[in-house]
């Protein structure tokens, strides 16, 4: 129950931290200013009319106006008993709608394909889809001083077609995301809970599970559209026996590049050490990345 406490304070803090700009857009406007924000950063819309720095920065903020179209492959090592190798290959649309003059829905959702090493003796099968998540957030259109927020509920869908892989069992919770945009620096933190509606903890029928996740992000960026990034995925799996939180470290590095001088593609590569893992949880972690920008 603590842990619980925990985890939605965060999650409170996350969100109040993104609501904070919010209240400057209701301040009069300084008749001394320029009427722009400090760092001049205005969100990109359109990537074909953008160039490669503008669309890297765009791309990195979780809740940016861009559609993305990414393929996310992690490859995980010292997986189960064995030490074995796992594969997970996401993909992770982003699709932003434009409300109105002053809101966005952005549209997130991974849905991701699994291929097993041997588990033996747990049950385990060699490839199998997990459940998807699928995550709406209400976020402003125009940042505050390159500050802007998102808040909306998370939906975990039971698509998983080996209880080895997932729970057959809905879920849902809350999902909130802050971002600060720069001239060079895209940095903030995501963060959600899921918890299942229904489920037992053993025996026939959907497993039961709570999962609370927290993403700090920063990606710098050199020019010419490369980039480093660092974006741990730090979770904390209630149910699991045992340890029950992944803690990773470690660095991406990849460019914007555009095919036929238009259609800006993302690549890039890198890799995670897990400091902390659960029992037979991956020690090592590559993560590759092709995305698609419109």
């Amino acid at each position: 129950m603590n842990g619980t406490k925990y985890r939605l304070a965060a999650l409170l803090a996350a969100l109040l931290l993104g609501c904070a700009p919010a209240h400057a857009q209701q301040v009069a406007p300084d008749p001394s200013a320029d009427g722009k924000p400090d760092d001049n950063y205005k969100p990109v819309t359109d990537a074909s009319k953008a160039n490669e720095d503008d669309i890297a920065k765009e791309s990195e903020n979780p809740i940016g106006n861009l559609t993305i179209l990414p393929l996310e492959n992690y490859t995980n090592f010292g997986v189960g008993p064995h030490d074995g190798t796992q594969n997970i290959l996401e993909f992770e649309p982003v699709v932003p709608v434009h409300l109105n003059a002053n809101w966005n829905l952005i549209n997130r959702a991974i849905i991701p394909v699994v291929w097993n090493p041997d588990l033996s003796p747990a049950p385990s099968v060699p490839q199998a889809f997990a459940p998807t998540d699928y995550s709406a957030f209400f976020s402003p259109r125009n940042p505050v001083h390159g500050w802007t927020w998102g808040v909306g509920p998370i939906v975990q869908l039971p698509t998983a077609t080996s209880p080895t892989v997932g729970s057959s069992v809905w879920g849902i919770g809350p999902t909130a995301v802050v971002v600060h945009t720069s001239e060079h620096i895209v940095a903030g933190v995501l963060s959600n809970q899921v918890w299942s509606l229904g489920g037992v903890d053993s025996g026939p029928g959907g497993k039961r599970y709570a999962q609370f996740l927290v993403e700090p992000f920063v990606n710098y960026n050199f020019g010419h559209g490369w980039f480093v990034s660092s974006a741990p995925i730090i979770t904390d799996d209630e149910d699991h026996a045992g340890r029950k939180q992944t803690v990773p470290v470690g660095v991406v590095g990849g460019r914007i590049i555009k095919l036929g001088g238009k259609l800006p593609v993302k690549l890039s590569f890198g890799g995670y050490y897990n400091v902390v893992t659960p029992q037979y949880g991956a020690r090592w972690q590559l993560p590759s990345v092709v995305a698609v920008i419109f």
